[in-house]
């Protein structure tokens, strides 16, 4: 890339800026990165957190199935605070570090499919500094998706906790999740 940029810059040196406009154009061409804002269902997030095994697959750590927090937050709102919009100087770090999102392994801007194929469990830190890099752009790798025997994510903790606490149903975030969640475990 750097000698693809230094022969365009003696191209303008040498005032050829067609030449400079050509070697851009076919060798290092402007390919405008698009984010078309996608959402996924807690169903299909359930899916994916399930299918491995609730593993960041950039770092290989442990993650949370996302309702856990909010029960700290409603129980302990001082010590373990969200934020709506995340903010992290009014919402636990542990939304950024250990909460489970999908992240698109080739970005749909560079070309990936938007499809559980190309999707996998990372923390919302991981996916945001990911953006829409590529894993070679930023030397990282796919880790091995885990088992739900060895990590589930406190997943059963939480169908307990709602089971012996119904009336936290009527949270709707709360709600979602733990509707997804038992669609999955009774197809298991």
């Amino acid at each position: 890339m750097n000698e693809i940029i230094k022969r365009t810059c003696d191209a303008i040196s040498n005032k050829d800026i067609d030449n400079a406009k050509n070697i851009i154009s076919s060798e290092y061409p402007f390919l405008p990165l698009s984010n078309c804002g996608r959402r996924y269902s807690d169903f299909q997030k359930t899916k994916i957190f399930f299918r491995d095994g609730f593993i960041d697959r950039y770092s290989g750590d442990k993650l949370v199935f996302p309702p856990v927090f909010r029960i700290l937050s409603k129980l302990m709102p001082e010590e373990f605070p969200f934020h709506k919009n995340w903010k992290t100087d009014e919402c636990h770090i542990a939304y950024w570090e250990l909460l489970p999102t999908i992240d698109h392994i080739v970005p749909v801007s560079r070309g990936g499919v938007d499809n559980d194929s190309n999707w996998v469990c990372t923390s919302q830190l991981r996916n945001s500094a990911k953006s829409n890099w590529l894993l070679e752009e930023l030397n990282w790798e796919l880790h091995s998706s885990g088992t739900l025997e060895d990590w589930d994510g406190m997943l059963t903790w939480y169908l307990t906790y709602i089971a012996n606490n119904p009336a936290m149903l009527e949270d709707k975030y709360l709600k979602s999740w733990f509707n997804a969640a038992k669609l999955l475990t009774i197809s298991l």
